[in-house]
């Protein structure tokens, strides 16, 4: 069993500092790519566009050794402070074995993005310690709510980000717990069970969403993370939304269902996945999910 890496703070982000793009999944439709920008240039910052970055080769963006490479040239470029994807689709996943994890480890960076990019999470956390923000990538920036624009803000550019009280959070069941956060996508995370960047489930909270699945594929995901014992070893679960999976109370019921025996809160309606609101999160902080206060909070700096 690997063992949990040490912990990595990413530099702290500051007015006029230079984040740069790259596309791990799909390329992205100019007028998505330009409303992006125009948002990310009202942030006060400098964005880094690569050579090649907009490549096509059928549903991607480039060759996995073309997609690596400028992975690999912005995490190098020392004016670089934060990559940002330009949106998820499928990708990351084929890039894991190809990415160089010293590198990753010896320069820290804010890597942003999600969906798709809960591979990368995943894997890096996993392998570097890093922490990671799941967020808004440059393509979901124009339909993202004021108050996501303003989270990611926050995780970039606080030391420590402010506690997160959802209005329309559902407890299904109470309680508190504490541990690294970690998660993202459900079927992208599925997919690394059984592989050597599968997350280290243990006293982990857990958040999970997904987009466009239908419900029984949903509940194969799920009895799939439980048969595997994943669920079992958590210290909370987030549901974040499930746009376009039919319904939600579905979902949650089922889940209720599978952690039944487990002592661990679980918390529904987290406004975070593939919406109009998705809070930017640091990945691989230790938080608290506090089910009184419906807040979850983090223990933790998340920049030196």
């Amino acid at each position: 069993m690997n063992t949990r890496a040490e912990q990595v703070l990413p530099p702290l982000f500051r007015r006029g500092d230079t984040l740069g793009l790259i596309a791990p999944g799909g390329s992205c439709q100019e007028k998505d790519f330009r409303q992006g920008l125009q948002i990310l240039e009202g942030f006060d910052l400098k964005v880094k566009i690569p050579n090649g970055l907009q490549q096509q080769n059928d549903y991607l963006a480039g060759s996995d050794r073309h997609r690596l490479n400028i992975i690999h040239e912005m995490w190098r470029d020392p004016e670089v402070k934060a990559l940002m994807a330009v949106r998820g689709g499928f990708g990351s996943l084929r890039l894991l074995p190809g990415l160089d994890y010293n590198l990753i480890r010896s320069k820290p960076k804010t890597l942003i993005g999600f969906s798709d990019l809960t591979a990368l999470h995943a894997a890096i956390i996993k392998k570097t310690g890093l922490i990671t923000i799941h967020g808004p990538m440059l393509t979901t920036l124009a339909n993202s709510s004021q108050q996501s624009l303003a989270s990611l803000n926050q995780c970039l550019c606080l030391r420590q980000p402010e506690a997160i009280k959802p209005a329309q959070l559902e407890i299904i069941k109470k309680g508190t717990g504490r541990g690294r956060l970690l998660g993202g996508n459900l079927t992208t995370l599925n997919h690394l069970l059984g592989t050597p960047y599968e997350p280290h489930w243990h006293g982990a909270l857990l958040l999970i969403e997904d987009v466009g699945e239908a419900p029984y594929r949903i509940d194969r995901l799920l009895t799939h993370l439980h048969l595997a014992g994943c669920l079992a070893q958590l210290s909370g679960l987030i549901l974040g939304t499930f746009n376009n999976c039919g319904n939600e109370e579905f979902i949650w019921q089922r889940v209720e269902e599978l952690c039944a025996s487990y002592s661990f809160p679980i918390w529904a309606n987290f406004p975070s996945g593939h919406g109009h609101d998705n809070l930017a999160l640091p990945l691989g902080v230790d938080a608290t999910m506090d089910s009184s206060q419906g807040s979850l909070s983090f223990n933790n700096p998340c920049h030196p």
